[in-house]
């Protein structure tokens, strides 16, 4: 068993900045291959980033391209979502998810990921 506890959320103005972080324990970090999505209000949940378990790999979506990056830090058991230029649009609760994965696996589905946070609210205003 995994178990993820999101931090970092809050209120922030447009073009704005927040990382969040994501702590995971009950497995080895650099077993398991996380990712990031959010979930507006009356919309899916939707894809983010992923990194690989080494961190070699990485995966944006279109939409936070450029203005999001993922990372890790497997010694210290943290992944984070570092978001800068923030947007109206970005508003959503963010969620971590694990997936006990190959080496260099990345995963862009909510589907595949068997373990999750409950979620950080982040809230951009305009």
């Amino acid at each position: 068993q995994v178990q993820l506890v999101e931090s970092g959320g809050g209120l922030v103005q447009a073009g704005g900045s927040l990382r969040l972080s994501c702590a995971a324990s009950g497995r080895t970090l650099s077993s398991i291959a996380m990712g990031w999505f959010r979930q507006a209000p009356g919309k899916e949940r939707e894809f983010v980033a992923t990194i690989s378990r080494s961190g070699g790999f990485a995966r944006h979506a279109d939409s936070v391209k450029g203005r999001f990056t993922i990372s890790r830090d497997n010694a210290k058991s943290l992944v984070y979502l570092q978001m800068s230029s923030l947007k109206p649009e970005d508003t959503a609760v963010y969620y971590c998810a694990a997936h006990a994965a190959a080496m260099f696996w990345v995963g862009t589905s909510a589907h595949e990921y068997e373990y999750w946070g409950q979620g950080t609210q982040v809230t951009v205003s305009s």
